[in-house]
């Protein structure tokens, strides 16, 4: 139970920091509406006809996927804050286990993502996109899934950076190239086998087709913009998850000691 509570307790605490960062939760909606909008429908406008099936749609979905995965990685920049504010070392000497304060963070900012991703998808209701009951049902566990996912990115991205000023230059470096590899907001059936490899080692790219294979189960266009079953994706996703958890933490861990 005393892991249970710090871990409830870090993830409220992020959450509750986002909840009063108004600056922060502006930002954080303002830029994938206007991914949606401009690109979606001004790609739907001038392509929809010829690749047979809604961009609006397509781009919807890749949107709502990054925007969670990248919200809950960037999310992780509040551990350099907290280290240098000096509240991760009080953390880490407390008799909790390491692995346990890493996945509250996670959890915290997964939630904060969540967030978005439900304003998304109301916003994503008055454009028109249709989304039925089952699929909004669907896209909840997915959503969770994302953002854990992507805060496993983000730790072990994160564990290695020293100041908040090296996570604002890598993290956009690294997250950036993901949104093309990954079939945000164009498709990736085809591409060169250069950009093939690289897209399979994205890991966005996982988290996007996930989503898409759950939101387009059981409809006509699914073959045309789904990669891979979700339940492939699925699997990935838990094997660098469990990767990016362990040695994110195990690095984190160790500079902390260092210092």
């Amino acid at each position: 139970m005393t892991e249970v509570n710090a871990i409830s307790t870090l993830a409220y605490r992020d959450l509750l920091k986002f909840l009063r960062d108004m600056p922060r939760l502006v930002s954080t909606l303002v830029f994938p509406l206007i991914f949606i909008v401009a690109l979606g429908g001004s790609l739907q406008a001038n392509l929809g006809e010829d690749m047979g099936y809604n961009f609006l749609v397509f781009t919807f979905t890749g949107v709502l996927a990054q925007t969670l995965f990248q919200s809950a990685a960037l999310g992780l920049i509040s551990l350099i804050e907290d280290r240098e504010n000096d509240f991760s070392q009080e953390i880490f000497v407390s008799p909790i286990s390491r692995y346990s304060i890493i996945f509250g963070k996670i959890l915290g900012e997964s939630l904060v993502a969540v967030s978005q991703g439900v304003a998304i998808v109301i916003f994503g209701l008055l454009l028109g996109i249709p989304l039925s009951g089952p699929q909004l049902v669907g896209l909840l566990p997915v959503a969770l899934v994302i953002c854990l996912f992507g805060g496993a990115f983000g730790i072990i991205i994160m564990a290695s950076l020293t100041s908040r000023r090296a996570a604002d230059q890598i993290f956009p470096f690294i997250l950036l190239p993901q949104f093309f590899l990954a079939g945000v907001f164009s498709p990736i059936k085809s591409l060169p086998w250069y950009l093939d490899i690289l897209s399979r080692i994205s890991p966005m790219r996982y988290a996007v087709d996930f989503a898409r294979g759950i939101f387009y189960a059981g409809q006509p266009d699914y073959d045309k913009v789904v990669l891979q079953n979700p339940i492939f994706n699925l699997m990935v996703m838990a094997a660098m998850f469990f990767v990016f958890l362990v040695v994110g933490t195990f690095l984190f861990v160790r500079g902390e000691r260092n210092r």
